[in-house]
């Protein structure tokens, strides 16, 4: 049986470090593109745990999440350089920028595409009914997966509540994806990160956000809430 679960605290916690997650680290040559609240905020979890972060951004003298330069491992490039470089990219940036975003990405031939990005209100990419599909229309890989959108950034910055480590989601069909992001997930500090299938549960990726965002802002619970997935 599985039950999904609320887990809510308002207490300080401290992080402690999980030495298991380390030993089989794989380190990896990261794009973020968009340096705002989600991508700042895992740009710095993958940075502190060693991979190499590559901030791709249009102005690589005045950006937001400047401030993100001076993690370990970290540099700015344009869009195009940073996802040349890399071998997985992240897309955090606005949903209604989804297909702009991807074509400015250049060749992602053979790269993992990270799609953080939601739908929200009906607020995103023309013609798509979620982000992930507007990434594969427009760019030239099949490796896109969607992951890191299920909650909020205050969550990615602090995955503990009272001890306990919450847990992320991915879903797609690219087997590649889908494992550098169990990886990745764990290395921002989530105790797992559940498959929930492929590329047809995209937009249920998306209404999952969207469970969280009711809670969270039109129900009144406030951001400090987050899903835990237990079993029995």
């Amino acid at each position: 049986m599985l039950l999904l679960s609320l887990t809510c605290s308002g207490q300080q916690i401290v992080r402690v470090l999980n030495t298991s997650q380390t030993n089989h680290l794989i380190i990896m040559q990261i794009a973020i593109i968009g340096t705002g609240n989600v991508g700042g905020a895992l740009a710095t979890k993958w940075a502190n745990a060693g991979h190499t972060i590559l901030l791709g951004t249009q102005d690589t003298s005045s950006f937001k999440g400047k401030h993100l330069l001076s993690n370990p491992n970290t540099s700015v490039h344009t869009i195009a350089e940073a996802v040349q470089q890399a071998e997985l990219v992240l897309l955090a940036t606005p949903a209604p920028a989804a297909i702009a975003v991807a074509q400015s990405l250049g060749d992602t031939s053979g790269k993992i595409i990270i799609d953080a990005m939601n739908v929200v209100m009906n607020r995103g990419p023309q013609g798509f009914s979620n982000t992930a599909d507007a990434i594969l229309a427009n760019t030239n890989t099949k490796d896109v997966v969607k992951c890191f959108n299920t909650t909020g950034f205050n969550n990615m910055q602090d995955t503990n509540y009272d001890g306990v480590a919450l847990d992320a989601f991915v879903a797609g069909d690219s087997v590649r994806g889908k494992d550098a992001a169990k990886q990745l997930a764990k290395d921002a500090g989530f105790a797992e990160c559940y498959d929930v299938g492929g590329n047809d549960r995209f937009n249920l990726m998306e209404q999952f956000a969207f469970f969280w965002i009711n809670l969270a802002m039109f129900q009144g619970m406030g951001r400090e809430i987050g899903f835990k997935l237990l079993k029995r």
